[in-house]
C-alpha cells in the first residue's frame, strides 16, 4: 500500500513509540498521585507540555491536554458561549472549516441560544477578510435566523473561528489580521492549527490567537491525545465540558493519558527539528506528483483545487507543502478510488466520511457538485519516497483512464475503430475479436515503447501507436490518442530491486 493520506492521520514515528513504551510498562503511575512514582510521571508530562508549547509558539501553562482536536474545539466553543452575555453569542466560522469546528459551533449555538454565521472564502480557498470585517459589525438582536434553527442572529460576536491551514486543499490563512479584527470587535479568536502544526511555522502567542487546537496523530504521534492552547485571558472565559478531579486548570477533568501525552511531546520535539527540511521535501514530492499526472493525462484533465500559480495552473507556493487537491475532469472520484486498491488517497476530509455528499470545502470555494465529486486529495508525509510518487502517479492515471473508458462505454461513445467483434467489446491482448477483426488499436504496446517522458516503459506497456504487447496485460480502452498508458505500478521496483516498501520506514532509510 502506498499511503498518501497523511492529512487524515500519520503513522506513529518509531522514535515516538520508543518514548511511549516506558509509560505503559514501568512508569504507569498516576501523575496526580503525591508519591515519587506519580511525581516522576508528572515530570514527564510537564516536559511534553513544554515541547508542545515550543512547537506551537505558546506558553507551557497555556497547554490543556484533551483527547484530540475535536474535544478541544468543543471545549473552546461551548466554553466561550456558556459564559457569553445573551446579546453576544454570535459565532463566525470560515466556510471551509473542519467538521469538528462547524459541528461544535452549531451545537453550542443551539444549546446556548446563539447563532452561527459563515465567512466566505475566495475561489482559491483563502479567507475573504472584507466579509469577515462586515460580519464583525454588531447586529440588532433578532436579525436573520440561523440556517440550522430558529435562533436569532444578533448582538456582538463572541468568537471567530478560522483555521490556519485547510485539510483538503492546503490553503493557508495568515492568523494575524483575523486576530486583529476579532480583538477590535471584542471577540475571541479560535484557530484550528491541526494541519499546520509541525508542517509550517506556528506562533500562537505572537499571532494574537486566543484559542488553538491540535492533535498528536497529525504529527506522527498517537491517536487519542490533543491540546487546547488557551491564553490566560481566554481561560478565564471558558467553562469545562467534563467535571471531576479538576485536572488541567479545572478545564479538563480525568486521569491524563500519560503515554499519549509523552508521545505527543516526542512528536513535537522531532517535528521542531525536521519540519523545515521536511517542508522542502514534501513540496517537491507533491510537485512531482502533479507533473507526473499531467504528463500521463494532460493539463486539460488535471486541475488544481486551491492555491495555484497564476497563468500556469500549477500548485501555488502558498499552501501546505504536503497537500494537493486535484480534480480529474470526467472521472468520478469514488470510481477512481475503487480502481486504486494499492494507493490510499481521500475524496475529502476523513472526519466528513460516511456520506455521499460532495466536499463542503470545494462547494464553499464555488466548485459545482459535479466538479467536487471529481476531486481527490493527496497528502504525502515523512516516509513517502520518490519511487512511491512515481508508482502512485501511474496507478492514479490508469484508474482515471479506466473510469473514462467505463463512462464512454456506458454512454455508447466508443468509436467503431476502438471496438472489435460483433459484441463491440475489445478482444484479449494481441488477439482478434469474435468476428476476426483485430483489436490492435486498443491493445497494450510492445516492450520498450516510450512513456510520456520519452523513456522506455516496462514490458507490455502501450506506446502511442497502441501496438499489441506480449505480456498478456489487459488494455484499458479509451486512452487519449497519442498518449501512452501508464505502467502497472505493481511492476515498478524500489532502487534496491525489491517491492515498494510498506510504511512506516525509519528516517535513516529516506533518500
Amino acid at each position: 500500500m502506498i499511503y498518501l493520506d497523511h492529512n487524515a492521520t500519520t503513522p506513529v514515528d518509531p522514535e515516538v513509540l520508543t518514548a511511549m513504551l516506558p509509560l505503559l510498562r514501568e512508569h504507569y503511575a498516576n501523575p496526580a498521585s503525591r508519591h515519587p512514582a506519580g511525581e516522576a510521571v508528572a515530570r514527564l508530562v510537564e516536559a511534553a507540555r513544554r515541547d508542545i508549547a515550543t512547537l506551537a509558539g505558546a506558553r507551557p501553562r497555556d497547554i490543556v491536554f484533551t483527547s484530540g482536536a475535536t474535544e478541544a474545539a468543543n471545549l473552546a466553543i461551548h466554553g466561550v458561549l456558556a459564559t457569553a452575555p445573551p446579546d453576544a453569542r454570535r459565532v463566525l466560522v470560515g466556510a471551509t472549516e473542519h467538521p469538528a469546528v462547524l459541528g461544535a459551533a452549531h451545537a453550542a449555538a443551539e444549546r446556548f441560544g446563539g447563532s452561527v454565521q459563515t465567512i466566505r472564502v475566495h475561489p482559491d480557498g483563502s479567507l475573504d477578510l472584507a466579509h469577515l470585517r462586515a460580519l464583525l459589525r454588531p447586529m440588532p438582536v433578532g436579525g436573520p435566523a440561523s440556517a440550522r434553527g430558529p435562533m436569532p442572529a444578533g448582538g456582538q460576536v463572541a468568537l471567530v473561528a478560522v483555521m490556519a491551514a485547510n485539510n483538503e486543499t492546503g490553503a493557508l490563512t495568515d492568523p494575524r489580521p483575523v486576530a486583529a479584527f476579532a480583538q477590535e470587535a471584542g471577540a475571541l479568536f479560535l484557530c484550528d492549527v491541526t494541519q499546520a502544526f509541525g508542517r509550517i511555522p506556528v506562533a500562537v502567542a505572537e499571532a494574537g490567537i486566543d484559542l488553538a487546537v491540535a492533535s498528536a496523530h497529525k504529527v506522527y504521534g498517537p491517536k487519542g491525545v490533543g491540546v487546547l492552547i488557551a491564553s490566560r485571558s481566554a481561560r478565564g472565559r471558558l467553562t469545562p465540558l467534563l467535571h471531576g478531579g479538576g485536572q488541567e486548570h479545572g478545564l479538563r477533568s480525568g486521569t491524563l493519558n500519560t503515554a499519549g501525552i509523552v508521545g505527543f511531546g516526542a512528536a513535537a520535539r522531532i517535528a521542531a527539528t525536521v519540519f523545515a527540511d521536511e517542508g522542502v521535501r514534501t513540496r517537491a514530492l507533491t510537485d512531482l506528483l502533479y507533473d507526473q499526472l499531467v504528463g500521463w493525462l494532460g493539463a486539460d484533465v488535471v486541475e488544481v483545487n486551491g492555491p495555484c500559480e497564476e497563468g500556469t495552473g500549477r500548485p501555488g507556493p502558498v499552501r501546505l507543502p504536503n497537500t494537493l487537491s486535484l480534480r480529474f475532469a470526467g472521472a468520478d472520484a469514488d470510481a477512481v478510488q475503487a480502481c486504486l486498491p494499492d494507493v490510499a488517497v481521500s475524496a475529502g476530509s476523513a472526519c466528513h466520511g460516511g456520506t455521499d455528499e460532495p466536499s463542503p470545502v470545494l462547494l464553499a470555494m464555488g466548485r459545482s457538485a459535479a466538479t467536487a465529486r471529481e476531486s481527490l486529495r493527496f497528502s504525502v508525509g515523512r516516509f513517502t519516497t520518490v519511487d512511491q510518487i512515481h508508482a502512485a502517479a501511474a496507478a492514479v492515471a490508469r484508474a482515471v483512464l479506466r473510469v473514462h473508458s467505463l463512462r464512454a462505454t456506458t454512454a455508447g461513445e466508443l468509436s467503431a475503430a476502438g471496438t472489435v467483434g460483433t459484441s463491440e467489446q475489445p478482444g484479449p491482448p494481441g488477439t482478434a475479436g469474435s468476428s476476426g477483426a483485430s483489436g490492435a488499436s486498443e491493445q497494450p504496446g510492445a516492450s520498450g515503447t516510450p512513456g510520456p517522458s520519452g523513456t522506455p516503459g516496462p514490458s507490455g506497456t502501450p506506446g502511442p501507436s497502441g501496438n499489441p504487447g506480449t505480456s498478456g496485460e489487459l488494455a484499458v480502452p479509451g486512452e487519449v490518442p497519442g498518449r501512452a498508458l501508464p505502467p502497472d505500478p505493481r511492476r515498478l521496483a524500489a532502487p534496491g530491486g525489491g517491492l515498494i516498501p510498506e510504511l512506516p520506514v525509519p528516517r535513516s532509510a529516506l533518500p
